[in-house]
């Protein structure tokens, strides 16, 4: 119980929290405590669903305790299905979601946000104390671990070194106006060249399409369609095209972006502006 007034759990707690409900913000569904919120299976359905692309094949509304264990265990298997878990590696299972192991539940929702790259900043070395009783001669005896909710993360996008457009969305919304104004001006003088047009950065570029199809004409040449999802559906499709166009722009001898795919499908505008800037910055020049 003490560890529930450790503040980075509190934080930890409220960032998910927070990204679940902006997830889920479609289907219009909003969680205000983890362990009440997701212990029957229904929200995990909605936010594998969402983040996934697909739809899982489970009982909608179960009241009965055994339903909400048989949904628990489908859920579960596809969601260690997807972190690409086998038996036994979970830190999680249907027991200790569905009574309501916090713990557990933590760890089930930080593989998930890593996964899938959630554009969030989860506190680095969250650790809690968990007391396990065991019951030996007829005696119960109990003892401390320390358990470790997340660690320090190498990877971009979880964290990275400010940069100017860190200082421009923290202290001149006014100039990133000027900003973006001037990078769609630039998109779509290339991009009407094929009659496309874009007029919002975050959300036209999330699918990787036009990402596609600009890097190539900046370069003078044609992506063929079949080298890309033209309609991408799920997630992993939209990765994918933004993954292609990264590797068409590094050939091209821009840097590695900083950004990662998963950023800029999850609709993270700092991400797909430092990308489109740096595409700018280069083919600035260019009729």
């Amino acid at each position: 119980p003490k560890s529930y007034d450790n503040p980075k759990l509190k934080e930890l707690i409220k960032i998910i929290m927070e990204w679940i409900n902006d997830e889920l913000v479609d289907d219009r569904i909003i969680i205000q405590d983890i362990e009440e919120d997701l212990y029957d299976g229904q929200v995990l359905q909605k936010l594998i669903e969402k983040l996934s692309g697909d739809k899982l094949s489970v009982p909608e509304v179960t009241q009965s305790e055994e339903g909400q264990r048989n949904k628990l265990r489908i859920v579960l298997g596809v969601a260690n299905r997807i972190l690409g878990l086998h038996r036994g590696q979970a830190r999680w299972s249907v027991e200790s979601v569905h009574t309501k192991n916090i713990v557990s539940i933590l760890h089930l929702l930080v593989a998930l946000a890593r996964h899938y790259r959630a554009p969030i900043r989860l506190p680095e070395n969250v650790v809690v104390d968990v007391v396990i009783v065991t019951k030996k001669d007829g005696l119960l005896t109990s003892r401390v671990i320390a358990e470790e909710l997340t660690s320090t993360y190498k990877d971009i996008g979880m964290r990275c070194e400010r940069d100017a457009f860190d200082t421009l969305f923290d202290h001149a919304p006014e100039k990133l106006q000027v900003v973006k104004k001037s990078l769609i001006t630039f998109v779509n003088k290339h991009l009407n060249k094929l009659n496309l047009e874009v007029n919002d950065l975050e959300s036209q570029f999330c699918d990787g399409v036009y990402l596609c199809l600009l890097a190539g004409l900046l370069e003078g040449y044609f992506v063929p369609l079949y080298d890309f999802h033209l309609t991408p559906q799920s997630f992993d499709e939209k990765v994918a095209n933004v993954t292609l166009a990264f590797e068409l722009m590094m050939d091209a001898g821009l840097p590695q972006p900083k950004a990662r795919p998963e950023d800029i499908v999850n609709l993270d505008l700092k991400s797909t502006l430092r990308v489109l800037y740096n595409l700018f910055t280069k083919y600035k020049h260019l009729s």
